[in-house]
């Protein structure tokens, strides 16, 4: 029910998935008049919601008064046993009714959203948090490091992922307070063998793939994240541009197009939707609000692919070691054991 569109993006999406994923099953959650248009959808049940959360609810709203709303009782489907909630609604609310649902892993104070990023070496770079911490501490910092670190070992198969801290510089006495003491303690960590610590990193050596995580609070990494789509945008609009122009323009358009194309395709920010609310007990996934139908479609891929391989046990047995490195991760350790 949620995002820009609603049901007239998420309904074909989620046809789509059913089509080219003969294994996965569905359990849509909406408003009954919604759900009429999947009466009979192989594979997929349905399950009514009395309420929706809108774009503009307080997250107050959402966590205290729409107690049957269809993010609220998708995220409950993920406790009793669904393996993974995907929403295109409110971030602050599904991030506050995620983590009253399901709790954060030990630990961890705060969920961040983690995505990834095109970069010019063929792969991409993990970036969190991406919105949903506005204001943060060093130690969120060093939690979202631990949690990008064991995110990437898990799914990419890279035992050591090199971690970077988003700065206006390299050089250590650059950036904030609360940057110079998150770079005090991931270098700590780093020294520890907590993590692998590469240093301070600009915006460019995102798209560089200098390091596999880059760690930021959440009104830089979201800010970062509309530009990048900006720009994909940008780049799609000045195609159709030069076929609009005098016939040399076409003609350079036409001999370039190939190669336009396939940049295109690189960085369309459709095929990289699906960012993770990291360190929930429960995985859940976050599609942007504008999504269409393919970018949705490839939001319900990117958690079905995480479920099917254990994204969050991996995660989480990647992160045991590593809590004690965490303030107060010692007592939580405890706790775990």
């Amino acid at each position: 029910m949620g995002g820009d569109h609603g049901p007239q993006v998420t309904l074909p999406a989620c046809q789509a998935f059913l089509k080219s994923h003969p294994q996965a099953e569905l359990v849509l959650v909406g408003s009954a008049a919604a759900l009429q248009a999947a009466d009979g959808w192989p594979r997929c049940t349905t399950v009514a919601a009395t309420e929706v959360v809108t774009m503009d609810d307080a997250v107050e709203v959402a966590l205290r008064k729409k107690r049957d709303s269809s993010m609220r009782v998708a995220i409950q489907q993920v406790k009793d046993g669904a393996h993974a909630c995907v929403s295109a609604g409110n971030t602050g609310a599904l991030m506050a009714v995620a983590r009253y649902l399901l709790k954060t892993l030990d630990g961890i104070d705060r969920p961040a959203i983690a995505t990834v990023m095109p970069n010019r070496r063929d792969g991409y770079t993990t970036v969190l948090d991406l919105g949903a911490n506005v204001d943060c501490t060093p130690e969120h910092l060093l939690q979202f490091a631990v949690m990008g670190s064991a995110l990437v070992a898990a799914v990419d198969g890279k035992p050591e992922p090199l971690v970077g801290l988003l700065n206006i510089g390299e050089e250590a006495i650059k950036g904030s307070e609360t940057i110079k003491r998150a770079g005090e303690l991931l270098r700590a960590a780093g020294d520890a063998g907590q993590i692998n610590f590469h240093g301070n990193v600009e915006g460019n050596d995102i798209f560089k793939g200098t390091v596999d995580v880059v760690v930021c609070d959440g009104f830089v990494g979201n800010v970062l994240l509309k530009t990048s789509e900006g720009l994909a945008s940008m780049m799609s609009d000045f195609i159709k541009q030069e076929f609009t122009r005098g016939p040399l323009s076409k003609l350079a358009a036409l001999a370039a197009l190939p190669v336009l194309r396939r940049f295109k395709h690189r960085v369309d920010p459709r095929r990289y939707n699906g960012a993770a609310l990291l360190g929930l007990r429960g995985l859940v996934f976050k599609s942007h609000g504008s999504a269409d139908a393919y970018a949705f479609e490839q939001a319900l891929a990117r958690a079905y692919d995480s479920a099917r391989n254990r994204l969050l046990d991996r995660v989480h047995d990647r992160l045991g070691p590593s809590i004690k490195a965490l303030p107060g991760g010692a007592d939580a350790a405890e706790q775990a054991a």
